[in-house]
């Protein structure tokens, strides 16, 4: 468009499109609705790629998967009301996890405010306790602004999720080129790659450098920040043995002599010096309790909220991971470690043979430990695991183990069910040549299931195992041991669904396997239809009397 003057004229829906084009951002998932429509026009023209699902908690779990699967922030867009409602879940899941991503919402037209229009609820307010940054957009001018400014918000400090509600008639409104106010690629951020206090760099290097018994865990934000090198580097410069949480899950492949995976308990209870990186003292670190009370403790994180939060530390460093990593490992020295290395290798050896007539037994009902060994067995190395489901995920943790660095993904630490399909979504279309592995439970896959769809017609064949119980299982043990057997069996068991005839519905590959040596046979058919670009459900039925140890003892709520 053009005035009478000839000057260019743009949307607000286009404005949008350049700011996220300006931004990297290749792909935007949503749903339709009509608050938005011109935000897809702007992306068309901008060459970004539209992926639309069937539920709106699935585009936003889909902005968190490719920013877990790239390292670069994700979008989500969706209509005002219900739309942006259901993506809450998603929002919230993002912000647990300290994932990057951006979801703008629509809204009815500022004329109509407080008027009882279409679809109109406070977004912003419902947001701003489960984001960095939540805001309307009040004019066209600043539409691509307030964009790129949502954006730095997701990579301040620790990461996390942005949120944007933007009226219709803003979106809708064109006004002259020379109005907009239109950031430029690369020009209105700054690196945030900042080291922590170099005296505390210091002290840390020489606490390191000196204990006798040291271990290291590195968690979410090591890969979040695409920190993997100097994570690995420090770890084999200072000589510690490491354990990996979250995403980190796959920094160091199996068999490094630095890795360890069984032995962590053991490691927290006898070391001298424990280093903390990236990771939160939250339910899954037992608040901190589980460290030994005599070591030193030093914690690293990106938020300083975060350090010494829920346990004492004896020194604490805020800072971007690999910068304050690498510090660290140019200032310290490397010593020899042997004993130690040796009695945690010796320990690990001891649990994985205690574990293997668990992951071996030709049991039936399947047990769900026999699955968790066969998919291990199954990876490639350039295999991306995504685990979805309560003991799913804790089971398949004791045996899984990544080949390489972000090849790992779970709900984390909301532990939100239902994310598995569209981390699979998003992680296949952004790396088609990744074979895409994700295993639910059967109430975590039907919750957002109606998306193999998806699966099929934006052609990402991936390759998807149910463990089916049809139990909710994870709580209905508690409800057991809490209630019995005649109250425990309640609002969680479930109906026996054959999802391999659910993937055949809309034109998947399909099977069902019910004993154990099948599994291996059934995974291998599996891959070589998605090899052909056609998803698959392998439909594995497990053993509902079966739980993790997790579960038995009920430590999520201690």
């Amino acid at each position: 468009m053009s005035t009478g003057s000839n000057e260019q004229m743009i949307t607000g829906g286009e404005l949008v499109a350049k700011a996220l084009k300006a931004e990297g951002v290749e792909v935007i998932y949503t749903l339709c609705g009509g608050h938005i429509i011109d935000i897809y026009n702007g992306c068309l023209n901008e060459g970004i790629k539209i992926i639309d699902v069937r539920h709106e908690e699935v585009a936003s779990h889909a902005a968190d998967g490719y920013a877990r699967m790239t390292g670069k922030p994700g979008c989500a867009v969706v209509t005002a009301g219900p739309g942006t409602t259901h993506a809450l879940t998603g929002v919230a899941n993002a912000f647990r996890a300290e994932i990057p991503m951006l979801l703008i919402g629509g809204q009815s037209s500022l004329t109509q405010h407080k008027m009882g229009s279409l679809q109109d609820l406070p977004h912003v307010d419902m947001m701003q306790p489960i984001t960095k940054f939540a805001a309307t957009v009040m004019s066209t001018e600043r539409c691509a602004d307030m964009v790129s400014m949502a954006f730095r918000e997701t990579r301040n400090g620790s990461f996390g999720p942005s949120f944007l509600e933007i009226p219709r008639d803003i979106l809708d409104s064109s006004i002259p080129m020379s109005k907009a106010v239109l950031p430029e690629a690369g020009k209105y951020s700054a690196s945030s790659k900042t080291l922590a206090d170099p005296v505390d760099v210091q002290k840390a290097a020489d606490i390191i450098s000196n204990a006798e018994r040291p271990c290291i865990l590195l968690g979410q934000q090591v890969w979040t920040c695409q920190s993997t090198k100097d994570a690995i580097d420090f770890v084999k410069n200072m000589n510690i043995p490491a354990y990996l949480n979250g995403a980190a899950r796959g920094s160091m492949p199996p068999g490094d002599p630095h890795h360890f995976h069984r032995t962590r308990r053991n490691a927290f209870t006898k070391s001298d010096c424990i280093i903390i990186v990236g990771t939160p003292f939250d339910f899954r670190m037992g608040y901190g309790k589980r460290l030994n009370p005599n070591a030193t403790v030093i914690q690293i994180d990106m938020d300083y909220r975060t350090v010494g939060k829920n346990r004492d530390i004896s020194l604490g460093l805020v800072g971007h991971i690999g910068t304050t990593l690498k510090a660290i490992s140019e200032a310290g020295t490397k010593k020899d470690r042997s004993d130690w290395f040796n009695e945690l290798r010796s320990g690990e050896e001891a649990a994985l043979e205690k574990l293997m007539p668990t992951f071996t037994t030709d049991k039936s009902p399947i047990s769900p430990y026999r699955v968790a060994w066969e998919l291990n067995q199954f990876l490639n190395d350039d295999t991306i695991y995504i685990g979805d489901g309560g003991d799913v995920v804790t089971i398949s943790a004791q045996a899984v183990q990544p080949r390489m660095p972000g090849a790992w993904m779970d709900p984390g630490p909301l532990g939100t069910l239902g994310v598995g399909v569209p981390y699979a979504l998003a992680a296949k279309l952004a790396a088609p040549e990744k074979e895409i592995l994700l295993y639910c439970g059967d109430g975590a896959f039907s919750m957002t299931g109606m998306d193999f769809e998806a699966f099929v017609r934006h052609k990402a064949p991936v390759l998807t195992v149910i463990g089916n119980n049809s139990a909710q299982n994870q709580i209905r043990f508690g409800q057991i041991m809490k209630y019995g057997e005649d109250k425990g069996n309640v609002g969680n068991i479930l109906g026996d669904v054959n999802f391999d005839e659910f993937a055949k519905i809309f034109g998947g590959h399909g099977e069902a396997v019910r004993e154990a040596k099948e599994i291996q046979p059934a995974l291998q058919r599996a891959r070589e239809a998605v090899k052909s670009g056609i998803p698959a459900i392998v439909n594995i039925w497990v053993d509902k009397e079966e739980f993790a140890p997790g579960t038995k003892n009920q430590t999520m709520y201690k």
